[in-house]
């Protein structure tokens, strides 16, 4: 049987509960569902909201090609990634994986992997938008999110 990630890029929010379900519905041979919830973070308390932009079509390509790397890697039997764009407030979803496998590890290491790649592969990118109503700067890249899709290799 052939596993096809579910790949979703969007405005609106996710129902984290609704993704699970749908993911896991009729399919016994899952044992572990594991999910990772990317949330819009305010470390200073200054930020009052991120604007995220794509790449339409190949952001969608980059995220099932991910996708289907980690469910050939760790025989996931279920995946779903969901990314939005938009202006997106403080508190607020980013980013959804949910990763369903036989076992616990496989599901854990698929979602990491998942995320490592989307992290530093699939195209999008972040503006600030401070709470003074200032707009910053277009967040760069990070050496860490790349050492942690190099672990990977």
């Amino acid at each position: 049987m052939t596993i096809t990630p579910t790949i979703r890029v969007q405005h609106e929010d996710f129902d984290l509960q609704a993704e699970v379900d749908r993911l896991s519905k009729g399919k016994p041979g899952i044992g572990a569902v594991v999910t990772f919830s990317g949330l819009c973070r305010d470390e200073g308390g200054t930020l009052a909201a991120l604007e995220l932009e794509h790449y339409p079509g190949m952001a969608e390509a980059e995220m099932r090609r991910i996708g289907d790397l980690a469910i050939g890697r760790f025989g996931l039997l279920g995946l779903t990634a969901i990314h939005r764009y938009g202006k997106i407030a403080a508190g607020e979803n980013i980013v959804l994986v949910v990763a369903a496998a036989p076992h616990r590890q496989a599901a854990f290491d698929g979602a990491n992997f998942v995320m490592d790649f989307l992290k530093t592969a699939a195209p999008f990118w972040k503006k600030e938008h401070a709470s003074d109503g200032a707009t910053g700067d277009w967040v760069a890249a990070k050496d860490a999110d790349d050492a942690a899709r190099d672990k990977w290799k």
